[in-house]
């Protein structure tokens, strides 16, 4: 079997062929960074405007670079939320044509559950249970994954995600965006004393997450500082992601210890960062766990994951679904 998958749940357009048995034939985004740098985040009517002029050139993409011509497609998987309704609806709207156009089965994937299944496209991949750590700019989200479909959310951020608060302090500290690559770049750079700034564990026992308090301690910190120096900007990166990553796999360890789980993934654009990858694996060797990482190309926002998931939901798939709409706000 043939997949197409299509995800344009933010400001990435992606389409993607993978076969039934997960390998990625193709694996096509094209990226908005240069549109939206200057504004330092996501403006959605921008995003959309982009996915449709984007949409078709890079499902065509897709197929040419996988040798498959749109009849040989069994099913298209598509991303149906969450993420932001405008960008969605292209997605959607050019599945279900397609869709109806071709009579090819159509099924709406979840966004996350695109992520969580990521973590199934590794050269050895976890078997159920799991941990799942879904960290990104739009979601920082901890799952016990039982089995394919079954997935309990046990820990969430309750204000900024952590990928949201990489972009503001990156943004603060005049990196760029997005912001994650440009402060683990600072922080390689930075060897001296650490600078500390808050951990927000909340209640006891609370496997939730808050991240506005320590992008509040960096704007704060700034303030005071009359000029900020090149080694003032590598010791606030450095400092800041040391207390985010050490919050993210703390807890992520300890749920996996809870619930007597030997292994643990994190998926989603954060997970890219090689400090949060290195502490996690350090500390899951500690506590004699194994950790899966899918490879950086599949962290970020593409349409593999989601095909992947399509071949896993395959029985649910519809012909001439035309009444699925985008679902902005859509829990797993």
């Amino acid at each position: 079997m043939y997949i197409l998958g299509i995800d344009t749940s933010c400001d990435d357009t992606s389409a993607a062929v993978v076969t039934d048995d997960l390998t990625i034939k193709s694996n096509i985004v094209s990226s908005q960074h240069e549109i939206h740098g200057k504004f330092g985040g996501v403006v959605p009517e921008l995003a959309s405007r982009r996915h449709l002029e984007n949409i078709i050139p890079v499902i065509d993409h897709a197929l040419r670079t996988a040798d498959v011509s749109i009849d040989e497609i069994d099913l298209i998987a598509v991303t149906r939320g969450p993420g932001l309704v405008g960008s969605l609806v292209v997605g959607v709207s050019a599945a279900k044509a397609i869709c109806e156009a071709r009579g090819i089965p159509i099924i709406g994937v979840n966004h996350i559950e695109g992520h969580i299944t990521s973590s199934l496209m590794t050269e050895h991949p976890l078997e159920f249970p799991f941990v799942c750590l879904v960290v990104s700019g739009g979601h920082t989200n901890l799952y016990l994954a039982e089995s394919t479909g079954t997935y309990r959310l046990v820990g969430r951020t309750r204000d900024d995600a952590a990928g949201e608060a990489f972009d503001k302090v990156a943004k603060l500290l005049n990196l760029g965006y997005p912001g994650g690559r440009p402060i683990e770049e600072k922080a390689r750079e930075y060897t001296g004393e650490t600078l500390s700034f808050p951990r927000a564990y909340l209640e006891k026992d609370s496997f939730d997450f808050s991240f506005s308090g320590v992008k509040t301690a960096v704007r704060n910190y700034i303030k005071k500082k009359a000029r900020i120096s090149d080694i003032d900007v590598a010791r606030i990166a450095h400092g800041f992601q040391e207390a985010v990553v050490e919050v993210l796999v703390d807890k992520t360890i300890r749920l996996a210890e809870e619930h007597g789980v030997d292994a643990v993934t994190l998926t989603g654009g954060v997970a890219a960062n090689g400090r949060l990858r290195e502490e996690m694996e350090k500390q899951a060797v500690r506590n004699g766990m194994r950790v899966v990482a899918p490879p950086i190309k599949l962290c970020t926002d593409n349409a593999a994951m989601i095909a992947a998931v399509g071949v896993l939901r395959r029985a649910e798939a519809k012909e001439h679904d035309l009444f699925m709409n985008a679902i902005s706000r859509w829990k797993l």
